[in-house]
Formats: structure tokens, sequence, C-alpha cells
């Protein structure tokens, strides 16, 4: 049985949440092989040596320097995103054709789906969040993604069936043309064989564990203004940067220890060192975060919408602190660091495994 396994490249959590669905895959007796840009290529073959990588095409997507609503940047660049996912669907059938896949499983990839494979979409965004003033285009947003979700044989939640969830509106839509699966939170750390050791043996040496992610120039940006204000934060802290390719891979300025990048292991035992998380507020950082135990002040990156939702429910529910990226100061971040939140536990039930068996059998 072959699997390929193609992440969008739209920020790094996609490829990470997708580490457990590869795992549980090859657990159960399938050949899996990926399909990914190169940015993600050098934390695959950090996770997955063994595994082989074809080249997939990119979604090409940059940021206005100032932040733009995503719902609002896919009706504004739907021409160019059209006709990437034409050419992305037409790379997907020659995949099938000249490798012989039996599962295509696209992570946010409105295009890569086969009428000869199983095609399997995941997403949490089922609902693309508009901001209040824009609310009228959000029925327009719904109805496209769920029309390119019809073209697939499946589509899998990376959050649970019991509304809200983590994602709350988000991942809860009804009245899908084809069969919707809850995944369960999906977070790489799981797979540890040790996660429960690492989180109780943290000893909260670190004040401040900063984690950049995203896309350019909003990463870059968030990156710059981190460096300004933690030197003035008194403790040790840590940025990690989200650039597993980047040759320099550690360094200290200061309080602050850098690092490029980290293994999942030692990104995990770092987090649990931490007194506070500084980080966007991505859902793939929200389950990761969650396994981990983790306090959490998020930063949603400047258009995302999706993120500022996100951000603002799970700080209404007590279980994070939020601030908006224009509002980031010394005076925001001291303050935010005072709140007492943690994020809650995922439930301890697998609802992945049977998803996999299911799909197998599928083919």
């Amino acid at each position: 049985m072959k699997v390929l396994v193609a992440p969008l490249d739209w920020g790094l959590g996609h490829a990470t949440r997708c580490v457990p669905v590869i795992k549980e895959f090859l657990r159960q007796g399938a050949q899996v092989e990926l399909a990914v840009t190169p940015a993600y290529a050098a934390l695959y073959r950090e996770i997955f040596p063994e595994l082989k990588t074809h080249m997939a095409p990119s979604y090409g997507i940059v940021y206005p320097k100032h932040g733009f609503n995503m719902g609002l940047w896919l009706l504004k660049n739907s021409a160019h995103l059209n006709k990437v996912i034409e050419y992305e669907h037409h790379y997907a059938e020659e995949m099938v054709r000249r490798h012989g896949f039996d599962i295509l499983f696209s992570d946010n990839r409105f295009g890569f789906y086969s009428d000869k494979a199983f095609s399997i979409y995941m997403t949490h965004q089922c609902r693309i969040a508009f901001p209040t003033i824009f609310s009228k285009f959000e029925g327009i947003g719904i109805h496209w993604h769920r029309k390119k979700m019809g073209l697939f044989d499946e589509v899998w939640i990376p959050d649970l069936e019991e509304a809200p969830g983590y994602a709350g509106a988000m991942s809860h839509v009804k009245n899908f043309s084809v069969p919707v699966r809850y995944a369960g939170p999906l977070s790489r750390f799981t797979e540890l064989e040790n996660l429960s050791e690492i989180m109780t043996e943290g000893s909260k040496d670190l004040n401040v564990v900063a984690v950049i992610s995203g896309v350019e120039p909003a990463r870059s940006a968030f990156e710059r203004k981190l460096r300004e204000l933690l030197p003035q934060v008194p403790g040790n802290h840590v940025m990690i940067l989200g650039k597993p390719g980047a040759e320099k891979k550690s360094w200290t300025e200061g309080n602050i220890q850098f690092f490029s990048h980290l293994e999942t292991a030692e990104f995990a035992r770092t987090i649990c060192r931490a007194r506070r998380i500084v980080s966007r507020g991505g859902y793939s950082t929200v389950m990761d975060m969650a396994v981990l135990g983790a306090s959490c002040i998020f930063v949603p990156t400047p258009g995302q919408y999706e993120q500022v939702v996100l951000s603002r429910s799970l700080s209404r529910a007590g279980y994070a602190v939020d601030i908006p990226a224009g509002k980031l100061s010394l005076e925001t971040l001291q303050q935010a660091m005072e709140a007492n939140v943690k994020l809650p536990e995922p439930p301890a039930q697998n609802l992945l495994t049977p998803l996999v068996q299911e799909a197998l059998k599928q083919v």
C-alpha cells in the first residue's frame, strides 16, 4: 500500500502536524513517500531519513508588509491561486500514474487529489475567518472551501468532534458532501516515547522561550521585535527560529540563546523548561503547546485573521494570553507574563489510529 503525504507550504505547522499521520501510516504497514517543497525537506529528512521525497509545487504565499486578512487575500488572489491548484492537481495525477500511489494525503493542498487514488484532505479551518466588517464574505469562503473539499474522498479535521474543541467555530461546519472524520488534536510530540519524563524533569530555568514561525515578511518582523524586547526582560531566554536548513545552528547574544532549529525531543525539553512561551497563534502551535502543558502568550500573525480569532478565543477562556502584534511592547509583554494561564490537556484517547486503518481498507 503506497501513500503520498503532501503538506501545504504555508507555515511550518502544516508539516509538523503531518508527523503523527505519517508515523501512523508506517505503523499500519503502508509504504509512505513525501511530496514537499524545499523549505520542509530538511525537517522531514531529520525525522524520516529513510523516506523517499518528491519536490512538490509551491503556493508561493507572501504577505504584504502590513498584513492582510487571509480571507480577503484568497479573494484578491483567486486567479493566481486557481492556477496553482490546477497545476498541483496535474502534479498529483502524474504522481499516481508514474508511481502507483494508492492514497494521497493532503494537508490543506486544495488540488492534491486524484480519481485514481483514495484522496484525503486535512484541515482545521473549514470556516475561513473574516473580520466582522467583512463578515458578509464568510459565506463565500465557506462555500468555496466546501466545494474544494468535495473533490476528495474524505476530510480529516485535527480537532475534537464535540464543539468547541480547540479551534472552535473554524473546525465545526455542517453540510459536507463527503465524509468528515475528526482526528483529535495532532502533534509531533505525542510520538515521543519519553514525553512524560521530559515534562516532569523541566526545571523552569528559562524565563521565556520564543518560537518564531510563519511566512515572510511577518516571520522576520516578529523575530526582530522579540530581539528588541527580550534583552530588557530579566532572566535567561531562548529563541527558536524555525529554520531547519540554516547553516548556523546555535549562538548566544546577551541573555538570549538562539537556535536555528531544534530536533523534536530537544524542542519539547526546551519548552518544558520555560515559564512562558511566546509564539504566533497558529493552530498547530496551539496543539503542540497543549500536549506539552505550556503557558503561552500568543501574538497572532498580522493579516491571518484565523490566528486572531483562535488566540482571542483561548484568551477569553483563560487558557492563554493574547497580544495583538501591533500592541506587542515591553509593557504588554511583562503584563502578560504575570497572568496564570495554561492550555487544557488533550484527551487521552487516540482517534488517529482507527482513521488510518479505515483509510487503508478503502483501497
